[in-house]
């Protein structure tokens, strides 16, 4: 998405700024409670060799203790915990079993004669250093769940559990901010029943756990942050901006004061939005704007409903497959498609078919194309692996029976993808018409639109297809040549690029010809800031995060589409970038 200002850390008299990455709207006013590094606080020091068996029966014992405690929880969450949880959980315990973690600390222990704390400690930076060296993006953080685990087990050798032993110290009245170096997902479920303001710690991304559970929970959060951890002492206020990413450690009384009033408006703003849940979104000249939702779990469909969104336009399968051991079986996506439909209540749900690959994957599945994002992905993969696909598409059929589905293709470039996905699902019809099973015969076929290739020749998918979906991140990735989670070149990613917004002109003209409806469910559709160029394009349809839809309906409400296109038009015929604030009126 457009890129934040950036804001290098720096300091004011005693006032100290930090920039990471926001992953949660809102602000936060609060006392830091630092949440210990197990790994960086144990005692390193050598047995004696008559102390090896009872040292090694030592770290058994505690990686057996953590296991059966990861276990308890899953075992236990409660009914509004994210679904993923219970995977990550699952996953996190069975790390615990694994030999690289017990046998390869054990011997440690046996021929360096290091105590279970040490031995772990330094078999945690040898996986680390591997996990670290691997191309995938998707199994480079698997190396977060590994050190999680370690975390885990070197406090249970220490004696403590406590995650945050100061906390009955402080005001019960005081807003509270959790800091850490990473928060594991079994550690997020222990902070869940307590009060917090904000989340902020030194590693993690968009798409960390602590990103996806406090997004859940609803609680601003700050991520990779760098070094707050070590910067950030028990008990300092900090400010904490969820939106730009901003963290200031002690503050003055008069930047207290402006982030109260910002933090005052922000709420303000908010529940004025609210009152938008149930307003149409038409825009000043009276064209009808449809405004769905994306969501990657089930249980995330009340919330598209409660902020009033028209559908579901892009419902991301893969996280079904992802953070667990197994595949989820014809039955268990059933169920998980059914429960989003019926949820839904008659609103239209589009169902994003597996779109594993690049940088996601099923756990333990190494790739090795030179190019990931260009390789075995998405309907490729699908197409290649033709029982994983048939399983799905019985689930996805099943599930029509209780309300209007649709079926969208992730990155097709070739007719021919097309064709065999037609193919694929009139033999997944007939297995379970053989079977006598419910489900509907007409269901919208539709694609996304994130190849270049498709929407420069976008005229006959058009016509062999029921809708289009841009998906404007990789759309904008393949457009520019720039790998959007490459630190060096991220910059360059630019979504005002007049080829990239050419694209997307072309693909919805091409919609409007042939009466085929076309969306928007990339970041774009969600930035209230270009709502009125994507109405000037000709959009009618959007899919964003639910958090983002009553921003997106203002500034639709506020629109006068016809205006807008007068003067997009006119700015595509120029070479240079598209100047929003043109728009703004």
């Amino acid at each position: 998405m457009i890129a934040p200002t950036h804001i290098p850390s720096c300091s004011y008299g005693s006032m100290l700024c930090m920039q990471g990455q926001g992953v949660v709207k809102g602000f936060a006013i609060g006392r830091a409670v630092v949440m210990g590094a197990a790994a960086l606080e144990v005692a390193h020091y050598r047995i004696q060799p008559d102390d090896i068996e009872a040292e090694c029966e030592r770290l058994k014992q505690a990686l057996a203790f953590a296991c059966d405690e990861l276990q308890s929880m899953a075992n236990s969450l409660p009914a509004d915990a994210p679904r993923e949880l219970a995977a990550l959980l699952t996953v996190h315990s069975m790390l615990l079993d694994d030999p690289m973690l017990s046998q390869q600390t054990c011997e440690l222990i046996i021929e360096r004669h290091y105590n279970a704390e040490w031995a772990l400690t330094t078999q945690g930076q040898i996986l680390g250093e591997q996990f670290a060296a691997m191309e995938d993006e998707y199994l480079r953080e698997r190396g977060t769940d590994v050190r999680q685990v370690i975390e885990r087990v070197l406090r249970v050798l220490s004696g403590s559990t406590v995650l945050l032993p100061h906390l009955d110290t402080h005001n019960a009245d005081e807003s509270l901010i959790v800091v850490a170096r990473d928060i594991s997902p079994a550690d997020m479920l222990r902070l869940r029943g307590a009060r917090f303001g904000a989340f902020l710690t030194d590693l993690g991304g968009p798409t960390s756990h602590t990103a996806i559970v406090a997004r859940s929970m609803n609680v601003p959060a700050v991520v990779g942050l760098g070094h707050v951890r070590t910067l950030v002492r028990d008990g300092d206020i900090l400010i904490a901006d969820g939106s730009t990413g901003a963290v200031l450690v002690n503050p003055s009384e008069s930047v207290l004061n402006e982030y109260r009033q910002r933090q005052t408006a922000y709420a303000d703003e908010r529940a004025t939005l609210s009152l938008l849940r149930d307003a149409p979104a038409i825009t000043l000249d009276g064209i009808a704007i449809r405004l769905e939702a994306n969501i990657e779990l089930p249980e995330e469909a009340a919330a598209a409903l409660a902020a009033g969104a028209d559908g579901i336009g892009l419902f991301r399968s893969e996280f079904l497959f992802m953070g667990r051991p197994d595949l989820p079986g014809e039955e268990e996506q059933y169920q998980a498609y059914a429960s989003v439909v019926q949820t839904m209540g008659g609103r239209p749900v589009t169902i994003r078919t597996l779109d594993l690959g690049s940088d996601k994957t099923l756990d333990g599945e190494v790739t090795v194309a030179t190019n990931p994002a260009l390789g075995l992905r998405a309907i490729r993969y699908c197409l290649a692996n033709p029982e994983l696909f048939a399983t799905q598409l019985r689930a996805l059929l099943r599930a029509s029976s209780h309300g209007p589905i649709r079926i969208l293709i992730p990155m097709i470039s070739h007719m021919h993808e097309v064709h065999a996905t037609r193919q694929a699902i009139a033999a997944a019809s007939a297995e379970l018409e053989a079977r006598g099973q419910e489900f509907s015969r007409n269901i919208a076929l539709g694609a996304m639109v994130e190849i270049p290739a498709i929407a420069i020749a976008i005229d006959p998918f058009v016509e062999n297809l029921d809708f289009l979906s841009i998906g404007t991140n990789d759309l904008i990735q393949y457009t520019l040549a720039i790998d959007r989670g490459d630190n060096d070149v991220a910059a360059l990613y630019d979504p005002m690029h007049p080829a990239v917004l050419r694209l997307i002109a072309h693909t919805i003209n091409a919609g409007e010809r042939a009466g085929k409806p076309v969306s928007v469910c990339g970041e774009m559709a969600g930035d209230a800031r270009v709502t009125r160029m994507l109405l000037g394009l000709g959009l009618k349809e959007f899919s964003m995060h639910p958090q983002q839809l009553l921003d997106v309906k203002k500034e639709v409400r506020l629109a006068h589409t016809n205006a807008l296109r007068v003067k997009v038009a006119s700015a595509l015929n120029r070479a240079e970038r598209i100047d929003l604030a043109d728009l703004a009126t």
